[in-house]
C-alpha cells in the first residue's frame, strides 16, 4: 500500500468532493478524506481509505488528518482543498464575523493545509495541491461577495505559494468551476452558459485528476476556469 501514491482531500463526503475522491481512487491513489458531517468517513470506508470527521477551519482537525494519513500511509503526493460555500448577502450588510468566516474558511483553510504538507512533500522531492474555488474570482458577483474577494485571495495566495515552492517539484493550482450539477439549477444561469448546460462534478473530478497527475507537470500557480464558458474575460 505505502508504494502507492497518496491523496488528502477535504470536504469530500459529497457533491464535488465526493466526485474527487471516486476519481483518485480509480487512479490508483490512496485516499485520506475528511468532511464535518461524517460522509467522508463512510466514503473512506467504501473505498479503502482513511477518512474522519472535522472541519478545514480547524488546524487541529487539519493536524489529525494529516497525522492520521502518514501513519496509515507514510507519505502524502497529492492535496485537494475542497471547502463549504461562505456567508453571502448584500455587501454593504455582510457583518464583520461574515467576512472573517469566510476567509477562515476558503483561504486560511489552503494556508493551514501548506503548512502541515509542504514539509513532507519538501522530503519526498515534490508534491502536488489543488485548491477548489470558483469562476467568479475573474469576475465578481454580487451574488457571492464573500466567496469572490476570499478566493481572489486565494488566487494571490497560490502563486505566491507556486514561486516559492516549485523549486522543491511542489505544485500548487486553482480550479475554477462555474455552475456545476451539484448546485441546484435555474434556467437564467444556464442561458448565460455558452455551453448551455452546467458542469458536472465529474467533469471537475477529471480535471482535477489531471492537474494532480505527471502529464500536468509544468503546470503551477494557475486558475483553471472550468466553467463552460461563463466568464468573458481572456
Amino acid at each position: 500500500m505505502t508504494g502507492q501514491k497518496t491523496a488528502v482531500v477535504t470536504a469530500a463526503g459529497k457533491g464535488i468532493g465526493a466526485a474527487i475522491a471516486h476519481e483518485l481512487a480509480e487512479a490508483g491513489y490512496n485516499l485520506a478524506l475528511l468532511s464535518p458531517s461524517g460522509a467522508a468517513e463512510q466514503l473512506a470506508a467504501e473505498l479503502g481509505g482513511f477518512g474522519m470527521s472535522g472541519s478545514v477551519t480547524s488546524t487541529a482537525d487539519l493536524q489529525a488528518l494529516v497525522d492520521g494519513t502518514m501513519a496509515r500511509y507514510g507519505r502524502i503526493d497529492a492535496v485537494v482543498n475542497h471547502t463549504g460555500h461562505p456567508p453571502k448577502g448584500p455587501l454593504l450588510e455582510i457583518p464583520d464575523e461574515d467576512w472573517h468566516k469566510g476567509l477562515d474558511l476558503v483561504m486560511l483553510n489552503v494556508a493551514r493545509m501548506a503548512r502541515l504538507v509542504t514539509p513532507i512533500m519538501i522530503q519526498q522531492g515534490g508534491g502536488a495541491i489543488v485548491n477548489i474555488s470558483t469562476y467568479a474570482v475573474f469576475e465578481p458577483e454580487a451574488a457571492f461577495p464573500v466567496s469572490a474577494a476570499m478566493r481572489a485571495a486565494l488566487a494571490g495566495y497560490t502563486k505566491l505559494y507556486a514561486d516559492e515552492y516549485g523549486r522543491h517539484g511542489i505544485r500548487m493550482n486553482n480550479v475554477l468551476p462555474g455552475f456545476i450539477d451539484s448546485l441546484p439549477e435555474t434556467e437564467a444561469r444556464r442561458q448565460r452558459i455558452p455551453l448551455g448546460r452546467y458542469g458536472t462534478v465529474a467533469e471537475i473530478a477529471q480535471t482535477v485528476r489531471f492537474l494532480l497527475s505527471d502529464a500536468a507537470g509544468y503546470i503551477t500557480g494557475q486558475n483553471i476556469r472550468v466553467d463552460g464558458g461563463i466568464t468573458r474575460s481572456v
